[in-house]
């Protein structure tokens, strides 16, 4: 992940912005409490809450630097500031048509932390926003896909 540069939305790098912070501030008080309160008990050698509280602090402590690294190689997108000129790219929402099931869904291109495809955030760098990255109204994307081909119509980039 080192150096990768890590295009998002502006809602995306607040997001992340708010968790770092989180993750900094009250989290960190928490598990700093969790472990006074698992020495307290006397003998740590096998004091099944202070090595939870401490396990608790090397995953808050990782998380932390990877927000940290994100945040550093961001490049935000503000949907509002593209000028797409009707090509598909990361911040833009476009709505296609699946050809092999024929359904419509409504998409919006986002960067890779932010992706929930359930709730149609598709990544920039997911297979299929791979493919419709670059495309515009009335292309046709064909690819290959673990159950064979996916085939979308791009009908309007928003």
């Amino acid at each position: 992940m080192a150096n990768a540069m890590h295009e998002m939305t502006k809602v995306g790098y607040d997001n992340l912005v708010k968790e770092l912070e989180n993750c900094t501030g009250p989290m960190r008080l928490e598990i700093a409490a969790r472990l006074k309160e698992a020495i307290s008990y006397g003998d740590i050698s096998e004091n099944s809450e202070y090595d939870a509280a401490k396990e608790a602090q090397a995953e808050n402590e990782d998380r932390i630097k990877e927000i940290e690294e994100i945040l550093r190689t961001a490049k935000v997108v503000d949907a509002d500031d593209l000028e797409s000129e009707g090509t598909v790219q990361t911040g833009v929402t476009v709505r296609v048509k699946d050809l092999v099931y024929d359904e419509e869904m409504t998409y919006q291109i986002v960067g890779n932390t932010e992706a929930d495809p359930f709730n149609g955030k598709l990544s920039n760098v997911s297979l299929v926003g791979e493919h419709l990255i670059g495309t515009k109204q009335g292309d046709v994307v064909e690819f290959s896909v673990p159950e064979g081909t996916a085939k979308y119509e791009i009908l309007e980039v928003l």
